[in-house]
């Protein structure tokens, strides 16, 4: 795990050695309250459902710009082959990556805790949708994050990886839509409702825990770090 934690706090870093990281977060806060309270006047309840139908929308394009260099920019400066070489594994050189990006995250969502205190200051919002908003948020974005590590884990074009990763996340978020489960073969209805990640952040946004929500995204999330795990190694064969 000291390996692991040493390229977590290096990546980490990273985010924050150029103004990038803060004209990200400063966007993210603006363009999400803006979005939001632009309804929430409007309807006038004390009420953070607006703001989470909003987030996955907003998470599509902004998780990928988070995770885009993360693999590619190591593949076109060359410096992936010089980490490969440290006296470090793979699955720690991934796990580092994921889990900076994901703290990353968590501090670009706290940062709209200003939201609800707002909220509590006009009225009297559910609490318990509130955090199981977050909660699901946070694993939503977890999962986001995954498939957007691996995707830049397949080239070195971070422009690519952003238009893969905005693909791949969507298709997942997707695919246990209405309008697709209707046109779907009736047998595989119940594997797409299944796979679908925006079906389960449903759930947990109605302040609803339930636990095969939680395996269902610590699934995706170890599915696809297992991928990324495999597609760095396979640059050794090679």
């Amino acid at each position: 795990m000291k390996n692991t934690w040493t390229i977590t706090r290096k990546e980490f870093r990273s985010y924050f050695d150029s103004p990038v990281a803060y004209i990200y977060i400063t966007f993210f806060l603006m363009l999400s309250s803006w979005l939001f309270l632009r309804g929430f006047f409007l309807v006038g309840q004390a009420s953070m459902r607006g703001f989470f139908g909003i987030l996955p929308w907003l998470l599509l394009f902004f998780v990928p710009a988070a995770t885009m260099r993360l693999w590619a920019e190591e593949k076109k400066l060359g410096t992936i082959e010089l980490l490969m070489t440290l006296p470090v594994k793979d699955h720690e050189v991934v796990l580092g990556k994921f889990l900076a990006s994901f703290f990353f995250l968590t501090v670009t969502l706290a940062l709209t805790f200003s939201l609800p205190i707002l909220i509590s200051v006009l009225g009297d919002p559910d609490g318990g949708a509130i955090w199981g908003g977050y909660i699901g948020a946070v694993l939503l974005g977890a999962s986001f994050l995954a498939i957007g590590l691996f995707v830049s884990s397949l080239t070195e074009n971070q422009i690519v990886a952003f238009i893969i990763g905005i693909t791949l996340i969507f298709a997942f978020f997707i695919v246990s839509e209405e309008f697709v489960l209707y046109n779907a073969p009736r047998p595989l209805v119940p594997i797409l409702k299944f796979l679908g990640l925006g079906a389960h952040y449903d759930s947990i946004g109605r302040g609803v825990i339930d636990s095969r929500d939680v395996i269902y995204y610590l699934s995706v999330i170890g599915f696809f770090l297992f991928l990324n795990i495999r597609s760095v190694e396979s640059r050794k064969w090679k």
